[in-house]
């Protein structure tokens, strides 16, 4: 299966047209990771997003780093394929707020660079209007789906006191 074709199932490039997701597909490369394999820490900089093609990927965090007593990490969602993450790194630049850990062998993601797509979307405004209006409405939903988490957190440690 060709890169665009694995693109064009993600829903961060949904309405693109098949040369827009060509030109994106021009720019990326492949990796394959192994089941434990550690895609990025948490608290560290990002420099690229990730589109799932093929296996499964924990998104973690680890309470330890704000000095919480924990276990280890913690997943907070599981993704599979045609799902992008790492994709704050397009917005900002600032350091991964989560981890990403392969769970199932021979992951193969699709990685897009940041600073690449950029200048996609600076050259051609179209792709770069519909790629930020897409990542938009999907950071939106995995915030909702974390405030939906931090809400049942909250009932169930409030019904056990």
């Amino acid at each position: 299966m060709s890169v665009a074709t694995i693109l064009a199932q993600a829903d961060i490039f949904d309405e693109l047209s098949t040369t827009q997701l060509e030109l994106i597909a021009s720019i990326c490369s492949e990796n394959y990771y192994q089941m434990g394999d550690t895609i990025f820490e948490e608290n560290t900089a990002g420099g690229e997003m990730y589109i799932i093609a093929e296996g499964e990927v924990a998104i973690q965090v680890d309470p330890a780093i704000i000095g919480s007593d924990s276990s280890g990490p913690h997943t907070i969602a599981t993704l599979r394929r045609g799902q992008s993450f790492g994709e704050v790194t397009l917005v900002d630049q600032g350091l991964r707020s989560a981890g990403a850990r392969c769970m199932k062998p021979n992951t193969h993601l699709i990685v897009i660079p940041r600073e690449k797509l950029m200048m996609l979307c600076d050259m051609y405004p179209q792709l770069g209007y519909k790629l930020m209006r897409n990542l938009a409405a999907d950071l939106a939903m995995k915030i909702r789906h974390t405030d939906l988490q931090v809400r049942e957190q909250l009932t169930w440690s409030q019904r056990d006191k």
